[in-house]
């Protein structure tokens, strides 16, 4: 089994069978955290799980999770703490985009929009409620997977910009609630990033090639840096190529 600093710990990722999400995982079981894997893609998960229990001997859960449910969310926290004994560390790392580059607000579907709220915001909100009563007893650390989408304007995908503006807010404002029970908060912002995401039918790791954009490996080192800080916190943090500041 491997030991690191966070041996012993238990973490929720959520988003965890593709992209930044697998490579949280992985690189927070290295680490030596338990892990619990939650997407909806349980085929995935299973093989996720798979190579990371042989690789670092850590343990796994996987759990099929609708981030938009907030039933799945409770089952999915539940479930992780029966099982480890608590919760150390949730990363909340769902996160759909409207799917086009370029969109018009005035022509965009209230599925599209309902779509990108109830994952961004409603999935963030349902797992911070249900995993903090955890991580105020473990004294452990929220991590949020928002994005340089959610610092400035965003002409071209306003939806989307402003569920990651949500986010960040939402974020600050639990830091400074639940600051005083220990609990760290961290928030993550990565600019393009080489994953699954799909925008006008091509994924961005089809849209950029290696050293174009962030690798998710760089993100994860980046949220598993933030878990391990105690009983300093590292309150937000932003990853972007060194030429192509926020250029997504």
């Amino acid at each position: 089994m491997t030991e690191g600093p966070l041996s012993g710990r238990t973490a929720i990722v959520t988003g965890a069978s593709a992209g930044i999400g697998r490579e949280t995982a992985r690189v927070l079981a290295r680490e030596g955290a338990n892990v619990a894997l939650a997407a909806r893609r349980e085929e995935r998960l299973e093989e996720v799980a798979e190579g990371i229990e042989s690789a670092h001997g850590t343990e796994t859960l996987v759990m099929p999770t609708d981030v938009t449910d907030e039933d799945d969310v409770a089952d999915l926290v539940d479930a992780t703490a029966a099982q480890f004994g608590g919760i150390d560390v949730a990363v909340h790392n769902a996160g759909v985009g409207v799917g086009e580059r370029h969109y018009d607000v005035a022509d965009l579907s209230t599925d599209d929009y309902r779509r990108v709220k109830a994952v961004n915001e409603d999935g963030t909100f349902f797992l911070t409620r249900a995993a903090l009563p955890y991580v105020r007893e473990s004294e452990g650390h929220l991590v949020y997977v928002a994005s340089y989408a959610g610092q400035q304007p965003r002409a071209y995908d306003p939806v989307y910009a402003a569920s990651k503006w949500w986010m960040r807010g939402f974020a600050k404002s639990v830091s400074s609630q639940v600051g005083e029970s220990d609990v760290g908060v961290t928030v993550v912002n990565p600019a393009a990033v080489r994953t699954e995401f799909d925008v006008d039918g091509r994924t961005m790791a089809e849209r950029y090639g290696p050293g174009e954009a962030v690798e998710p490996a760089e993100v994860a080192e980046t949220i598993a840096f933030a878990a391990e800080r105690s009983p300093s916190m590292v309150h937000e943090v932003d990853v972007y190529t060194r030429d192509k500041l926020g250029d997504i």
